[in-house]
């Protein structure tokens, strides 16, 4: 597909640019509203590839709960290995569409690497990620950005909390949730790791605040997320912090959700998990 209509999409899904603006655009590039039609079911997400890994599957046991926050209740859903074990223990932080199916199955696959995996709801206190992408979208714009931030430190103490845990909490997250796990290892001082996907980097100046180890997964072609590399990187030396940096070459912001076609590399995104699996395990253990 031709990058610019992956450039639109992407700005489309970070801006407050609206769906009928979106599509407007869309049908000046592609020379009419027929031929932006055509590209609309290549360039949108689709849940229902969202469920790699069903709910019900043998492996592993899953729920909806809340935990407490300062805020107020927050919800979540957790995944864990069957079986009376203790795991190391993971935030899925999700992107600026909330708490969907593909995040979900996704926290399935970390329970099913052997982790005991809470994906929290940012939305929670607007009242919950809602079916609509767009309004989800919205709806994260309007989150207040230190209690949400709270709302995430809460959920590593949770997880710390937990029987099924062995008391050690690392974090991955994407796009906004990327972002997301760049602030929780700055100001977790407890966070055993951290692995953004395509997540802005956390202020250079707050670097030096970072205990957990890193390790972060950026796409070629994001230059939007890009931008901030290289400052970011040479903080990180600067002051020692353990990380790895991964450049995918060629692909897009957003390579690892396979639910969205246009974006997806699915060897990019089999290298990412195996690398974050791999790394949070060892960080873990």
């Amino acid at each position: 597909m031709d990058q610019k209509y992956i450039d639109l999409y992407d700005e489309y899904t970070h801006t407050p640019l609206g769906r009928s603006a979106f599509i407007g655009r869309l049908a000046k590039l592609a020379g009419g509203v027929a031929a932006a039609q055509a590209l609309l079911p290549l360039l949108d997400v689709n849940y229902l590839q969202a469920a790699l890994l069903p709910a019900g599957d043998s492996r592993i046991i899953t729920a909806q709960i809340t935990y407490p926050a300062p805020g107020g209740d927050v919800q979540g859903y957790l995944a864990r290995p069957t079986g009376d074990g203790r795991y190391p223990a993971v935030l899925v932080i999700h992107e600026n569409r909330g708490l969907n199916p593909h995040i979900e199955d996704v926290t399935r696959r970390a329970a099913t690497a052997g982790f005991l995996a809470l994906a929290p709801d940012a939305l929670s206190p607007l009242g919950g990620t809602p079916e609509d992408r767009d309004e989800a979208r919205r709806m994260i714009g309007q989150l207040d950005r230190e209690q949400t931030l709270q709302n995430f430190l809460a959920a590593a103490a949770f997880l710390r909390s937990q029987a099924h845990g062995n008391g050690k909490v690392g974090c991955f997250g994407f796009c906004w949730g990327g972002g997301m796990a760049n602030r929780l290892a700055v100001h977790d001082a407890n966070l055993q790791a951290a692995v953004a996907f395509y997540g802005r980097p956390a202020p250079t100046e707050d670097v030096p605040r970072i205990k957990a180890a890193l390790m972060l997964h950026y796409a070629g072609l994001d230059s939007r997320i890009n931008a901030g590399i290289e400052a970011y990187e040479a903080a990180l030396k600067e002051h020692g912090i353990a990380y790895a940096l991964h450049m995918y070459p060629g692909v897009n912001h957003a390579f690892h959700n396979d639910t969205a076609p246009s974006r997806y590399n699915e060897q990019a995104a089999k290298l990412a998990w195996e690398r974050t699996v791999v790394f949070l395990a060892e960080r873990l253990k």
